[in-house]
Order: C-alpha cells, then sequence, then structure tokens
C-alpha cells in the first residue's frame, strides 16, 4: 500500500473556480483569469516542507505506473518510481522518469491566442478569449444549425475533465457531435468487447503477465509501446511459451518461443485457422462452452474451411507451424491473449479481436489467473474516455438511445432528460466528411493532434483549413494542429492539474497538482468551467466545483453499471490503495473492506448480456483495399518506433534525454532484397511514395520485415502522409497498417 508521507486535505484545486469565476452585481469578473499567477498553485493541502514527496500515477500510456513525487517548497522538482504501486512495482520507462522535464518547454502556450489578419498568432485576454469562443461558435450554430460545431477530444486528460467536456458541450452547448482521438487506437477494442461481452470490459489484471504458463502477442510489441508490462512478462517464473503473432520480426518477436511472422492483414484468417484445430484436436473447453457461451455451433461451421493447409498459402505460416501453435494454446493451462494497435488499427480489426476473444472462451482461458483476451490500450486515459467522454457512448458508458439511460444519466447529473441527445454522434470520420461536406463549421479540438495522426493527412489538413473557426486547446502552440488554428487556449499539462486517470487493468489512479501552469495556463477543467459561465450554463454546472465534485457525479452515474464505482470512498483511498480498479461497488466495500489490487472479471462465468453469456461472433475475410501493385509494389505498415517516443512527439520531443534516445529524422524499414533492387544502402536517403503523397526517409536496411514489405514509426509527422483512408465498419478505426507504396533512392 502506498503511505504518502504527506497528505492532501480535500482536492488539490477545491474552491479554485469560485476565484475564477467570482460573481460581482451578477456579472462574471475574472482575477485569476487575468492574475493567475497572484494565486500560486491553488492548493488547499497542509504546507510542505522541503523534500516532501507524494505519489501520482504517470500521464504517458495506459499502463498507468505510480511514481514517487519529490517536492521543494510545494513544487515537483524529480521523481522516482514508486516501488509499493501494484502496476509498476518501482520501474520507470524513459518516458516516465521525463515527465516534468516536458512541462518547462519553451513553446508552452501560455496566453490565449488568436490569429490576426496577418495571418500571425497575437496574445489576448481570457475574457477577450472566452467571449470569441462563445460569439464565434453561437454564430456559426445560429447560421448553419446546432450540429454545425463539434469537438474532438482525448484520451490524455482526466476522467473529470472528459466528463466536464462531454457533459458540457453535449447538454450545454448543443454540440451532438464529438469523438475522441481514442477512435484511433481502441474503438476496435471496445466495440469486441461490449459484442461479445455485452459490456467493455477488459477481463485481466497485471498480475496475468506473471502468471500465465502461456502468452500469445497478437499485433503488439510491449517489449517497445508498453515497457512496464514486458518488464512483467521478465518476471514470470512459469517458463511461459510466449508466441508473438506479427508481420514484423519485433523486438518482443525476438524474445518468442514461436513467431509467426505472417503476411500484413492475414491474421484473422490464421486465428481462424487456430480455432479450427483447436476443435480438430478436442482441445476445447466443452463444459464451458456449453454453460457460458453462445454461437458454438455457428463458430465451429464458420471456420472448418479456415484449415491450416488452406490457410498457409495466406498467411505464410506452414500448416506445421498453425498446428503447433493451435496445440500450445489448446493444452496449456493457463493461456493469456494480449492485442493493441496491430489488431485494433485494421479494416477488419474487430472480428480480429473478437476471433481472439473466441479462442479464449471456447479454451474456458478467461476469469482465472493467468487467462484472458486482453486489449492493451494505448493512451494514458484511453479507458477514461471510452467511460466518462459522452462520445461514443452516453456518460457512465450508458446509451444515447436508451430512454431509461437518459434518464438515469440527467437525475445523476441534476439535468433535464430532455437536453440529453437521444442519437450518438457521428465518429471521428463521420466528423471530417461533415468538414468536408460543410454540414462542420466550427470545431474545437482539445489535447489532440489530428493534423499529424489523422490517417490521409494532407487531406486532413486541407479540411482543418475549410473551417469557420477552429479552436485548438492545448499544453503546447506550436503542435501541427494549433498552426492551423484561428484561436489557441493554453491547457496545463500533467502534473498542473487533477484528477484520475484509468489504465488497461481498469484501475483508476490519482493525478495531482504538483506544479503552476505556466503564465496564464489553466487546467482543461477550468476552461471548461469558465467557457460554461461565458456559455450562459453555469447554473447547469453548479455542483461541478472542482475534480473530486465531479468524481462524486460519476459515481452516481456508474451505480448499477458493470463499472460501478460506488464504493470508493473519494481520491484519498484511490492512492492509500495504490489504485483500484472497477467494480468496486457499495456492495463490496461494506464493513470498511478494502478492495484487493489484482481482480480479474467473469470469475463465475456471467457476462454482461441479459442471458449471462459470451457471444462467440464470426464473419467473412475482406480483401484489402489497396494491395500492392507494379506501380506501388511495396506494402507499408505503421507502428511504434522506440521506447522514447510517444504518439506525434508532442511532449516526448521536448526532452533532450528523450531526443537522444531515437533517430530525431524519419526513418523506414526496408528488407536487403528491396534495398539491393533499389541500390540504397544502410543510412541512404530514400523517397516513399503512395498514391496521397510522398516524403523522404532515412532507409533502415533490416531482416525485421520480410521483402515488399516497409515499417515507418506513427511518431513522425510525414508517415500519414502516405497512409489510405480507410475504416473498419464495425468500430470506424482506421487502419494505418496497410497502404501500397513505391521506395526509390532519393
Amino acid at each position: 500500500m502506498i503511505q504518502p508521507r504527506t497528505k492532501f486535505r480535500g482536492n488539490l484545486t477545491r474552491n479554485l473556480l469560485p476565484q475564477l469565476l467570482r460573481q460581482h452585481d451578477g456579472k462574471m469578473t475574472r482575477e485569476l483569469l487575468l492574475h493567475p499567477g497572484d494565486h500560486g498553485l491553488g492548493m488547499t493541502h497542509e504546507s510542505m516542507q522541503a523534500d516532501a514527496t507524494t505519489t501520482a500515477v504517470c500521464g504517458y500510456c495506459s499502463t498507468g505506473c505510480g511514481l514517487r513525487l519529490h517536492l521543494r517548497d510545494d513544487e515537483a522538482v524529480g521523481l522516482t518510481p514508486e516501488t509499493s504501486y501494484p502496476v509498476n512495482l518501482g520501474m520507470a520507462c524513459p518516458k516516465g522518469w521525463e515527465a516534468l522535464r516536458v512541462l518547462d518547454s519553451e513553446d508552452r502556450a501560455t496566453d490565449p491566442m488568436i490569429r490576426t489578419s496577418d495571418g500571425k498568432f497575437a496574445p489576448v485576454s481570457w475574457d477577450h478569449a472566452l467571449r470569441l469562443f462563445t460569439t464565434r461558435m453561437k454564430g456559426i450554430q445560429r447560421q448553419h444549425g446546432p450540429d454545425s460545431v463539434a469537438f474532438l477530444s482525448t484520451g490524455q486528460i482526466a476522467c473529470e475533465e472528459m466528463a466536464f467536456l462531454g457533459a458540457l458541450a453535449k447538454f450545454g452547448m448543443g454540440i451532438k457531435h464529438g469523438d475522441g482521438n481514442t477512435r484511433q487506437c481502441m474503438a476496435t477494442a471496445a466495440t469486441a468487447y461490449k459484442e461479445a461481452f455485452g459490456f467493455d470490459s477488459p477481463p485481466f489484471t497485471y498480475d496475468d503477465f506473471e502468471q500465465s504458463d502461456c502468452m500469445v502477442f497478437i499485433g503488439a510489441n510491449p517489449c517497445i509501446g508498453h515497457p512496464i508490462m514486458w518488464e512483467r512478462v521478465l518476471r514470470n517464473h512459469h517458463a511461459p511459451e510466449i508466441i508473438v503473432i506479427d508481420p514484423r520480426c519485433t523486438e518482443t518477436a525476438m524474445a518468442a518461443t514461436q513467431h509467426l511472422q505472417i503476411r500484413p492483414k492475414s491474421d484473422l484468417a490464421l486465428l481462424y485457422a487456430i480455432t479450427n484445430h483447436l476443435i480438430a484436436c478436442e482441445c476445447v473447453d466443452r463444459k464451458f462452452i456449453d454453460k457460458h457461451t453462445e454461437g458454438f455451433e455457428k463458430l465451429s461451421e464458420h471456420v472448418s474451411r479456415f484449415t491450416p493447409d488452406a490457410v498457409a498459402p495466406m498467411t505464410g505460416i506452414s500448416a506445421d507451424a498453425i498446428r503447433q501453435t493451435a496445440e500450445t494454446i489448446g493444452r496449456r493451462k493457463a493461456v493469456s491473449l494480449w492485442w493493441t494497435m496491430g489488431v485494433n488499427q485494421s479494416y477488419e480489426g474487430t472480428r480480429t479481436a473478437q476471433a481472439i476473444i473466441n479462442i479464449a472462451l471456447i479454451t474456458g482461458n478467461i476469469g482465472r489467473p493467468g487467462t484472458g483476451a486482453n486489449s492493451i490500450t494505448g493512451q494514458c486515459n484511453a479507458m477514461g474516455s471510452r467511460l466518462w467522454s459522452n462520445t461514443t457512448n452516453l456518460f457512465g458508458h450508458h446509451d444515447f438511445k436508451d430512454s431509461a439511460d437518459r434518464e438515469k444519466v440527467a437525475t445523476s447529473l441534476g439535468i433535464d432528460a430532455d437536453l440529453i441527445p437521444t442519437e450518438p454522434s457521428w465518429s471521428y470520420d463521420g466528423i471530417m466528411d461533415g468538414i468536408r461536406r460543410g454540414d462542420i463549421r466550427g470545431l474545437w479540438v482539445i489535447a489532440t493532434n489530428p493534423a499529424h495522426s489523422w490517417i490521409h493527412q494532407s487531406e486532413a489538413r486541407n479540411l482543418l483549413d475549410r473551417l469557420d473557426f477552429l479552436v485548438v486547446q492545448d499544453m503546447y502552440h506550436t503542435t501541427e494542429t494549433a498552426r492551423h488554428a484561428d484561436l489557441i487556449l493554453p491547457a496545463a499539462g500533467w502534473g498542473e492539474k487533477s484528477g484520475t486517470f484509468i489504465n488497461s487493468e481498469r484501475r483508476y489512479g490519482v493525478l495531482k497538482k504538483v506544479r503552476r501552469a505556466p503564465g496564464k495556463a489553466l487546467a482543461d477543467f477550468h476552461i471548461f468551467r469558465a467557457l460554461a459561465a461565458y456559455w450562459g450554463v453555469e447554473d447547469m454546472f453548479a455542483e461541478w466545483t472542482d475534480p473530486e465534485a465531479v468524481f462524486r457525479i460519476m459515481q452516481r452515474a456508474s451505480e448499477d453499471q458493470p463499472c460501478d464505482m460506488t464504493g470508493i470512498d473519494g481520491y484519498e483511498q484511490i492512492d492509500r490503495c495504490g489504485g483500484i480498479q472497477w467494480p468496486w461497488t457499495e456492495a463490496d466495500a461494506e464493513g470498511d473492506f478494502q478492495p484487493e489490487q489484482q481482480r480479474r472479471l467473469f470469475a463465475d462465468g456471467r457476462f454482461y448480456h441479459h442471458d449471462g453469456r459470451a457471444r462467440l461472433i464470426v464473419d467473412d475475410l475482406t480483401p484489402m483495399p489497396e494491395a500492392p501493385d507494379e506501380d506501388f509494389p511495396t506494402l507499408l505498415m505503421t507502428g511504434r518506433g522506440t521506447v522514447s517516443q510517444w504518439h506525434t512527439q508532442t511532449r516526448t520531443n521536448k526532452s533532450p534525454v528523450l531526443r537522444k534516445l531515437y533517430p530525431n529524422e524519419a526513418y523506414i524499414e526496408i528488407n536487403p532484397e528491396d534495398a539491393a533492387a533499389i541500390a540504397v544502402e544502410n543510412g541512404d536517403q530514400v523517397r516513399a511514395q503512395s498514391r496521397r503523397g510522398s516524403l523522404l526517409a532515412t532507409a533502415m536496411v533490416t531482416p525485421t520485415v520480410k521483402p515488399g514489405h516497409a515499417f515507418m514509426p506513427m511518431h513522425y509527422e510525414a508517415t500519414n502522409q502516405l497512409t489510405l483512408s480507410h475504416f473498419d465498419p464495425h468500430s470506424r478505426q482506421p487502419s494505418y497498417k496497410d497502404c501500397a507504396v513505391r521506395i526509390e533512392r532519393a
């Protein structure tokens, strides 16, 4: 258990907004907006002595490591990994070690800024910025209808901020359409879980990395993407079989006992062949299947044609290797199957994820230590986005279309149910299409960078420039998206605000404010509260005074949901317990019972569908939308590059230490045979061209990719100039992992 040496009395930012937007003669005054530096950190805790410490959860990836922050004069001056935190057990990756340094970058957004007539940016007051936001967005809605304004949010801000943003936009501002950048990484997993289990419910806990005797990684490279999870794998004392299914010989694949180096996008066929052989060799748990699943006969019939012999030519994997993998899975006692972006970012990603879930279910590998069909999340709070952002689901993972759900959420929030839309939002690609058609005229972008990260980048940037009004709310004024903005709102970052994150294993962790945001930058929470006041809906959010107050509202809304967290006794308990996994209900907490640190779902074999059974789901294969041809003979894949890079490098490129740990210029991995054919050696400059654009990159000649394949890290600005705009039809997640390119010596 974590025992911080310095306990906070209440929330770090409690009562900050009453200062921020103090009432005077019925008018809103803006003391803190105008002079934020005069109010210190806004902490309402006991005075900290030099060299005090406190704990908080890291804000980079979904692993959710615990960090011990070292304080001097009430401000964090350093950090170390927290040894007793059940996630990382005293470990941290390079990004975590550098989490404070990136806050000190010279390109932090410190003032609201507007684009002037000469195309440059000029600082303005918060009062001016908030009036401009309100006037322009309301004006667009009046002229073009309420649905002409949309927002794009993130998996990077706290749950309470996501909740506030979604409620403010949807119920206060009447903005129907809003989605998050989690659509780019986790929509497939969420959709697959909902259809198979009846709820978006990752079943695992990180202890399963250490309890499995067989681990299968599909389209996942945790050695690079989630290094602390990989450290947990290395702590496994069961001599586990490690099976990697990946078209690249990744760092994780190099450690595998079996590496199935498949042809890109043949994973669904391969998984059906494994399922076929599991059934053929009677390596299935018929008792579990009959009692706890629905659809086995249809599954058996569907995979009957996917024999290892039939699938071998499609995948490039021998029939014997497919049989060996299936028999290994079928005969081990505790098998866990893990996937991430290699599966999710695919035009048939949802069905591939469900094929993984099918294997876990028919072998009875769920609900026990070391088992599960386990999606590794990407962003630090992607799970929070899935539950609380009001994007794909109504608040608390309810349904916009269900009148009972709308009434329940309205009661929890203390609002009129008629304010809640009866239909869900357009997905991210639908919003971009709306801009293309002219239906979306105003866009509010919060803590995300679509001008870099969205598929077919040049078209995405063109669409942003078509908008009548683009607002970007971010830590930095130099992001690719901020360059297109009409208004930039400066936001606080990790360590400069408070709230909670939810990691991949459903664990709530506490984020703490231990530094003052630079200049006039404010926490996203306080920007939302200020906007509520300027928009004229502050009364609707009178209870939303601080993040922990919003946490209590979230608890009310979670009651009787699979994600019920009504038994959590506030931030202090979360911190003291080393995080708390949902669900944790009032009934669970009776008698001051404390939550166990490692809890799995479905130990009783009951799932969240009305009949308690999981669904086994299959589908036909889908042809690759843009296969290589004579003009573009190479198939390009994208993914994570190094441990030290993260997403669009908005933060990691601010650290001089991290920049030394990865190539600063874009590179492309090509096979030695392909390199020889175009007279390219390692380190040469090459031009990669697709039907959408071209770029220059450094050739990395390596056998880690097969002939005819190439790989580029997603972190470089240029990469998405090449990618093809196509999507999984069920989750609407972009397929970043396949497009045809031509590579030539530059």
